[in-house]
C-alpha cells in the first residue's frame, strides 16, 4: 500500500513528513513556497494520518519502510527531506538507513532522544467525540475544549475532521491505533544511527522540545548538523512564524 501525497510544482524533489496527529495539508501554504524555489514538493500523509491507509502496526521503522516504498514507486532519490516532530523522527531514521537517497536533511522540532508519552489529554479529547451526536465542527470544538483549552491546538486537531457520508462526521486518523501506540511516537532513534550529509535542526524559542543538553546528541548522530533557533515560535514553529521558518529552509537548501 502506497502513502497518499499531494504533488506540487517540478524540480528537485522535496519530500514533507507531518508531525502525530497531523496531515499533508498542515504544510499546503509552505509546500508551494518551496516549490516556486524550483522544487517537486511532495506532501505525504503517513500511515493512520490523513488520506493515508490506516494499519494495526505502527512504529518508525514501518514509517521509513512506508517512505522508501513511496520513493521507489515515484522514482524519487537524491531527494530533500522535512521532517516535523513525529515526522522529524522518521525522517532521522529514513535518513540514517537510506543515506543514498538523502541529498540534504531537515528536521522541525524534535530531537533523536526518548521522549514521554504527553498527548494523553488531546487523545482523550478526540475520543469524547460521539459523532452519532456532534453534527458540525463547532459542536466538536465544545466537547474539545473541555480537554484541550489552546485554541490553536484544537484548530490543529480538528484538520482531521471530514464528512465521512452526507450528515456524518468523522475523524481521518486511525485513532484507536495511535491511542494504543502512542508510546512508540517517543522513541528514541537507535543509537547506532547516523548520517553524515547536510542536517538542519529548526527548533522554536518557546519549545522545549529541542534544549541545550539535546545539541551534543543532535551532533552524535548527526554529525554534520546545525541548529536554527525560529523567534516567536514553539512546538508548531512552522504555523507559528511561517515566514522565518521559510527562509531558514530557503537559506539551507540553496
Amino acid at each position: 500500500m502506497t502513502l497518499h501525497s499531494n504533488i506540487i510544482g517540478e524540480g528537485k524533489p522535496f519530500v514533507i513528513l507531518h508531525g502525530f496527529l497531523g496531515m499533508s495539508d498542515n504544510w499546503k501554504t509552505l509546500g508551494n513556497q518551496f516549490s516556486e524555489l524550483g522544487f517537486e514538493v511532495h506532501l505525504v500523509d503517513q500511515r493512520n494520518h490523513g488520506r493515508s491507509f490506516h494499519s494495526d502496526e505502527f512504529s518508525y521503522e514501518l514509517l521509513a519502510e512506508d517512505l522508501k516504498n513511496y520513493c521507489e514507486a515515484n522514482n524519487l532519490e537524491d531527494i530533500v527531506l522535512l521532517g516535523h516532530s513525529m515526522g522529524g523522527k522518521t525522517a532521522m531514521l529514513f535518513s540514517a538507513l537510506y543515506p543514498e537517497l538523502v541529498s540534504k536533511l531537515l528536521v522541525a522540532d524534535i530531537s533523536p532522544r526518548f521522549y514521554p508519552v504527553h498527548h494523553d489529554a488531546i487523545l482523550n479529547g478526540l475520543s469524547q467525540l460521539d459523532f452519532s451526536e456532534i453534527k458540525s465542527r463547532g459542536q466538536a470544538d465544545k466537547v474539545l475544549s473541555e480537554y484541550v483549552s489552546d485554541f490553536g491546538t484544537r484548530q490543529f486537531l480538528l484538520k482531521n475532521l471530514y464528512w465521512v457520508e452526507k450528515g456524518q462526521l468523522g475523524l481521518r486518523i486511525n485513532l484507536e491505533v495511535l491511542k494504543n501506540e502512542v508510546a512508540e511516537v517517543g522513541e528514541s532513534l537507535p543509537a547506532h544511527a547516523t548520517f553524515d550529509k547536510d542536517t538542519l535542526f529548526l527548533r522554536g524559542d518557546r519549545s522545549e522540545y529541542i534544549g541545550l543538553d539535546d545539541e551534543n546528541i543532535i551532533k552524535r548522530h548527526f554529525p554534520n548538523s546545525e541548529i536554527v533557533t525560529i523567534a516567536n515560535a514553539g512546538h508548531w514553529l512552522h504555523a507559528e512564524n511561517p515566514k522565518d521558518f521559510f527562509e531558514a529552509v530557503e537559506r539551507f537548501v540553496k
